[in-house]
This record gives C-alpha cells, sequence and structure tokens, in this order.
C-alpha cells in the first residue's frame, strides 16, 4: 500500500528512488521483491517517445563570397619522434583558404 502510495505521489521516481524513500521510513525491503512488487502493480514508467525530426531537409546556404561562412576543426598528428600536437584549422568555405592556428611555441 505504501509503494503503491509513494508512486502516485512521485509519478516520475522509479522504483530504485521508492526504494530510498521507503528504506528512510525504516522499511527493509529486499531491491528484487520490490521490483517484483513495483511490476505486480503496474507502477512501471512509461517510456518517453523521441520527437520526429522534421522530414524536409533543407540545403545548406552556399556562400557568394569570400568571408562569409568560415568552418573550423582541429586536428591531431604526430611526430617522427612520437611527439602528438593538434592545430585548429580554419577554412573559408568560399575560397578554400585554410588558415592554421598552431599553439605558440614561446607558451
Amino acid at each position: 500500500m505504501r509503494l503503491r502510495e509513494l508512486a502516485e505521489f512521485r509519478r516520475r521516481f522509479g522504483y530504485r528512488r521508492l526504494l530510498v524513500l521507503l528504506q528512510r521510513e525504516g522499511w527493509q525491503i529486499n531491491h528484487k521483491r520490490l521490483y517484483r512488487l513495483y511490476v505486480e502493480e503496474k507502477l512501471s514508467l512509461r517510456r518517453k517517445r523521441s520527437r520526429k525530426r522534421s522530414a524536409v531537409r533543407h540545403p545548406l546556404v552556399q556562400p557568394t563570397g569570400s568571408n562569409q561562412v568560415w568552418s573550423m576543426d582541429f586536428m591531431m598528428d604526430a611526430l617522427s619522434s612520437g611527439r602528438r600536437f593538434r592545430t585548429l584549422n580554419i577554412v573559408d568555405d568560399y575560397t578554400r583558404v585554410t588558415r592554421t592556428a598552431a599553439p605558440d611555441p614561446l607558451g
């Protein structure tokens, strides 16, 4: 009865959280028994339905001149000595000119 009352009052709590609440009230109950009662009483939480994405896909707008759209990405590579380094590459999508920002050697 107490499990049903708690589940009705706390609708978004699953059986694990309800177990904690019952144990705080002084109930000595095994988690496996509580789960069996939880399922028998049909107190299970409903699964959230995923939202459907928009069916219409819009193509990306193509830039008509330089300096309108830029893309950036981190890349990592290794030297022959085994030392790794990362660079930030920035590309102008219209002219395909690449700017690479390397780490400052002076720190």
